[in-house]
């Protein structure tokens, strides 16, 4: 028997990298899961992968809408909800195009806005409903040259607490988790060119007091537990899972410090 037997999980973002793995491990724990996404080719090697697929625009609330009301027909329940979908611009306010900013807020605040939104009828009637919303360490301090990105990151925090806020009283949980470094595409994309990739990692790690960077497989160990019922009484809250590097002071760290 699963911990997750008989829940019903819709994952945004389900074919990317933390996505694919949440799908994984709420799937290898009994659930039944959609892995909502634009397609169904995964960004890690191969195509299709864990859960059903489900062609999820969050920026459409046409498209979201139909999304929940196909779960509804086929399962008649909905119980977790993991808001993954998200994508990075990385340019400065000043580099940063009108249509940037749009899209960025498009998918990563509007897209849980509106899965979150349509959601919430269904998990009204789950005995164990739960929300989790990928936010980041950038919606608590900035890396340079994410503008936008840690802009909607701390948009995504603050709408956890809200629903947190206005849903707990019906038996609904939110949280957000917030990862740092995160060994996905998104984190190989965000290495300059011309830079060398095992090199970018050494150094990545260097600044971790943990000496190293996150997995897929730790987001998705948080998520489980957030769904599960050992977190009923975990709402409203922001849980970093950054290996500690938003526990210190940034400062220079001489050779014999790595």
């Amino acid at each position: 028997m699963g911990v997750l037997d008989a829940r019903v999980a819709l994952v945004t973002g389900g074919r990317g990298g933390a996505g694919r793995a949440v799908c994984a491990r709420l799937e290898a724990e009994g659930a039944t899961v959609y892995a909502g996404d634009l397609t169904n080719d995964g960004t890690i090697g191969g195509k299709s992968g864990p859960g059903t697929f489900l062609r999820f625009d969050v920026t459409s609330e046409d498209e979201v809408r139909a999304g929940i009301q196909l779960i509804e027909a086929e399962q008649g329940r909905l119980d977790i909800v993991v808001n993954a979908a998200g994508i990075e611009v990385e340019k400065t306010v000043e580099e940063t195009s009108l249509d940037d900013w749009n899209t960025i807020f498009a998918i990563n605040v509007t897209g849980t806005f509106l899965t979150s939104k349509y959601a919430l009828p269904m998990l009204r009637q789950s005995p164990a409903a739960s929300i989790i919303n990928f936010g980041s360490y950038d919606g608590y301090i900035a890396d340079p040259k994410l503008a936008a990105y840690c802009a909607t990151k701390g948009a995504v925090h603050m709408i956890t607490k809200a629903m947190a806020v206005d849903h707990g009283p019906e038996g609904i949980r939110v949280n957000a988790i917030c990862p740092g470094y995160i060994d996905t595409p998104m984190l190989q994309q965000f290495i300059p060119d011309g830079v060398d990739p095992a090199e970018a990692r050494k150094e990545a790690e260097a600044v971790h007091p943990l000496r190293t960077i996150g997995t897929p497989t730790d987001m998705a160990n948080l998520v489980f537990w957030l769904a599960s019922d050992e977190a009923r009484y975990a709402t409203g809250q922001l849980w970093v899972l950054d290996g500690g590097l938003s526990a210190q002071v940034q400062q220079m760290r001489l050779p014999n410090q790595r």
